[in-house]
């Protein structure tokens, strides 16, 4: 296919009624049939970032990453760059896709061949097109007129399609977020919910249906699902963004406190009350408050509660005032409200005051296919708060990570993730690559079974009835813990330390597989 031919065909794609994903991916197919290249990727500009959108010869983790352009020197001067780049195959500048291929099977292959496009509108940069190649000629010839066209081809079809996702949106409250963001990198990573799995998507389309309204929201989870992230997405998303979104956590409020803590207190109105003190409704009246463990708020504060949730008033402690206070409350929880509504230890109308809109957060393993994101974004996080050189995981690492279970959900992949990074740096040198394999995760990860332990699959007559991968690594992990259980004289906390593991998660993993 001729250059003329390949634009035309880009050029058709991109004005189709196709999902934007799938444009993306047809203009890097298109562009193989005249680049010999091994990695292609689009990347969005967000802020000083730039984020993959789509990707060909990739390896599943490098979506999860995020590549600052103060870190990638070669992305930095593509952006900064008003036409196409083909570096040199001999440009010392480390490339930001060296050991993210696909077919690098764990080895920190280095990419010799590589270009780039800045894709702009005007004077604006929104993005990059980039490609890369082992083969250092394999770029040698390419009619740079070409790239430009390509390059201009993909920004337009991007912009478009970020104008057609602005238009969806209020523009005054993404000007307000897109500062928030810019100015608190913390809220950044408090709003951004990562996953390309179909329980993901499900997710987001509720937030947005949902944070557009007033109604109160229940977020349902376990531990360490992520159901704080969820609150700060509603509350990103919501006419109040420019106002607070306030916090509290109802498990850790002495019930002697509870009251003046969301409600306020006057002088006098209790020992130690010196003075007014508005409670966190009126500090929150305009914006949002967010009651986390809301299964865990005291009996006697939850009438006052429910006065505020249907009516929109408030009392402080020791007043007789009524104070409207125009407060958006989102809770969460990770009890089943219901049974506390049965056992008597949680009020049935508040439950279903608070249940307008229940939004259920899938537990980690319910999403393994958002795994290898995850653990690539936290394995960048990890690196700059270390201040190391890449970081790569083995395809083996990746596999290891997709077949346990994972009690502690995402927060237990971060602490993993950070202690295998940590792990797999010692010894390093700085600056050098940072390989991140199954021995580096932890004794827990070394128990899925390999592939010589697993069941024959050349004869049904040896093993008539074939266990699933997942029930083998049940079976393999049980008969591992009750052996060390007996080596250790039933000791819970000596049969963790053997096995390399928290003792919290040693309990968690234990109940799951009906140990205790």
């Amino acid at each position: 296919m001729s250059q003329l031919e390949t634009l035309l065909s880009i050029a058709l794609d991109l004005t189709s009624a196709i999902h934007a994903e799938e444009r993306y991916r047809r203009l890097l197919n298109a562009l193989r049939r005249i680049i010999p290249y091994n990695v292609a990727a689009l990347l969005r500009l967000e802020g000083q970032e730039l984020i993959p959108i789509v990707s060909v010869g990739l390896s599943a983790d490098a979506m999860g990453r995020r590549f600052r352009l103060d870190e990638h020197p070669r992305l930095e001067i593509i952006c900064k760059s008003i036409k196409p780049v083909i570096f040199p195959a001999d440009c010392g500048l480390p490339d930001p896709f060296d050991g993210l291929m696909a077919e690098d099977a764990g080895r920190f292959q280095r990419i010799h061949a590589c270009f780039g496009c800045p894709l702009r509108i005007g004077e604006e940069l929104i993005g990059a097109l980039t490609a890369d190649a082992v083969q250092p000629d394999a770029f040698e010839g390419i009619d740079p007129q070409f790239l430009a066209a390509v390059g201009a081809l993909a920004a337009a079809e991007m912009h478009t399609t970020l104008l057609i996702e602005a238009l969806e949106r209020s523009a005054e409250r993404q000007a307000l977020i897109a500062r928030d963001l810019m100015r608190d990198a913390q809220l950044r990573q408090g709003t951004e919910l990562i996953g390309i799995s179909s329980a993901m998507q499900r997710l987001r389309q509720d937030i947005d249906l949902v944070a557009r309204s007033d109604f109160t929201v229940l977020i349902l989870g376990e531990t360490g699902v992520g159901k704080e992230l969820v609150a700060r997405a509603l509350h990103a998303a919501s006419n109040r963004s420019s106002q607070p979104m306030l916090y509290v956590n109802c498990a850790a409020l002495p019930e002697s406190l509870a009251e003046s803590e969301l409600f306020g207190h006057v002088r006098g109105a209790f020992t130690g009350a010196t003075s007014d003190r508005p409670g966190k409704f009126e500090v929150a009246s305009g914006g949002t408050l967010f009651l986390d463990e809301i299964g865990e708020l005291p009996l006697s504060v939850q009438p006052k509660l429910l006065r505020a949730l249907q009516h929109g008033e408030i009392q402080r402690v020791g007043s007789e005032r009524t104070i409207i206070a125009d407060v958006r409350v989102i809770a969460a929880t990770n009890r089943d409200l219901e049974q506390e509504v049965q056992a008597g230890r949680f009020r049935a109308d508040l439950f279903h005051r608070l249940c307008v809109y229940p939004l259920r957060v899938p537990p980690l393993r319910e999403r393994v296919e958002d795994i290898p994101l995850l653990a690539g974004y936290f394995s960048d996080v990890t690196r700059r708060r270390l201040g190391l050189g890449p970081v790569r995981l083995t395809p083996d690492a990746v596999d290891a990570l997709r077949a346990y279970l994972w009690p502690g959900n995402v927060r237990e992949l971060e602490n993993v993730i950070s202690r295998a990074v940590l792990r797999a740096a010692a010894g390093v040198r700085r600056g050098e690559p940072v390989i991140v394999s199954p021995a580096h995760l932890g004794s827990e990860f070394l128990l899925t079974p390999s592939p010589e332990q697993r069941p024959s699959l050349s004869s049904s007559a040896q093993a008539p009835k074939r266990l699933s991968l997942k029930e083998a690594t049940r079976s393999f992990q049980r008969s591992l813990i009750q052996q060390t259980l007996v080596e250790h004289g039933g000791n819970w906390a000596a049969a963790a330390r053997a096995l390399g593991m928290h003792r919290s998660n040693l309990h968690h993993l234990a109940v799951r597989l009906g140990l205790k």
